[in-house]
């Protein structure tokens, strides 16, 4: 009787959900258990996951979290309190705030192209290439254990996937997004789920 080798696969400590996944589809790619993969990220009994939601790969980095509770993929009409400090990640003209069509809601500042993209708070980077559609080439950078933010339309990352960054550190220079306008699409998420960030960062101040 024949034998199967076993597949051997190399999991990375965290994914971050692209258009199309499933909980059962990661869980076979990187040889885990669904069941065990949904427990160690909170997902509650319908297995619902995010785009751009982050999610652990191993036991010993997950936090339990309660079961997350469908929502309408839309920035709350309230801010959440965060212990996090803010910083606006970019210089130009802050546009109104946009819908993307895999649910994700952020706002566009228009700027200088190549001009620096900066940490909005300090954390890890997670993710950071382009398989999002309608954000260009992202950044992800994971704060804690419940936030992220998403920096889209680079024209070159200037940190890898694990880097450690800082508050105000130069990740990357602003590239094109829509009509070849010169600018950064930005997001923040709480649980992988957006929030409005006008409702996180500090006010505006637009240079002279």
């Amino acid at each position: 009787m024949g034998c199967v080798a076993e597949r051997s696969v190399t999991s990375p400590a965290t994914y971050v959900v692209r258009t199309g996944d499933t909980i059962s589809a990661i869980a076979t790619r990187f040889n885990l258990d669904y069941r065990e993969l949904a427990r160690w990220n909170g997902v509650g009994a319908d297995f619902r996951i995010d785009v751009g939601q982050v999610l652990t790969l191993s036991p010993r980095q997950a936090t339990q979290q309660p079961p997350r509770v469908s929502a309408p993929a839309r920035a709350p009409a309230s801010p959440t309190v965060t212990s996090l400090h803010w910083n606006w990640p970019a210089e130009g003209s802050v546009l109104t705030p946009v819908t993307q069509p895999a649910g994700g809601v952020g706002v566009r500042i228009e700027g200088v192209l190549g001009s620096p993209v900066r940490a909005a708070a300090s954390g890890r980077v997670v993710y950071q290439g382009a398989g999002l559609r309608a954000y260009g080439r992202l950044l992800i950078i994971k704060h804690d254990e419940l936030w992220l933010s998403a920096y889209g339309y680079n024209q070159e990352v200037l940190v890898a996937e694990g880097d450690r960054v800082r508050e105000g550190q130069q990740i990357a220079t602003m590239g094109e997004g829509p009509g070849h306008q010169a600018m950064l699409y930005f997001e923040i998420r709480l649980n992988g789920r957006p929030v409005d960030p006008l409702a996180q960062l500090p006010p505006w101040r637009a240079k002279p």
